[in-house]
């Protein structure tokens, strides 16, 4: 994710913007492009605030697989050579659920599952149980 731009550098467009002066001459003036300037000329006006707004997800609120992570432990405990594509299709036939197998993985990864590759040349994984 990527960084916003300083609160200063926030007060700064929209007092330059404040002054009568354009979105895009702010954008050439400040070096952020123009739909940035435009932007924040509609965040001030708007909330009247130059902060910037937060970013992510909001704390405490839980992710798409948070439900399912037992499922998840429940087929990997007894049969760790699965591969996450395999855990994928296992969590979409049975539950309907289709998500991104990164997200499958870090989903075991904070289960306390670690990732091993298996000892032949293919590409399954092993998961693991961290002690």
């Amino acid at each position: 994710m990527g960084k916003s731009y300083s609160i200063d550098l926030h007060e700064r467009i929209s007092g330059y913007l404040a002054a009568g002066q354009s979105r895009r001459a702010a954008a050439r003036v400040f070096g952020v492009s123009a739909s940035t300037a435009v932007r924040l000329a509609a965040e001030s006006r708007c909330r009247g605030v130059v902060t910037p707004k937060c970013q992510g997800r909001a704390p405490g609120t839980s992710g798409k697989l948070k439900a399912h992570s037992a499922f998840l432990v429940k087929i990997v405990r007894p049969k760790p050579d699965n591969t996450v594509a395999e855990l994928a299709g296992a969590l979409q036939e049975t539950y309907g659920v289709s998500v991104l197998l990164s997200l499958i993985h870090r989903a075991l990864i904070r289960a306390r599952f670690s990732d091993k590759k298996a000892l032949s040349h293919t590409k399954r994984s092993r998961f693991a149980l961290r002690a």
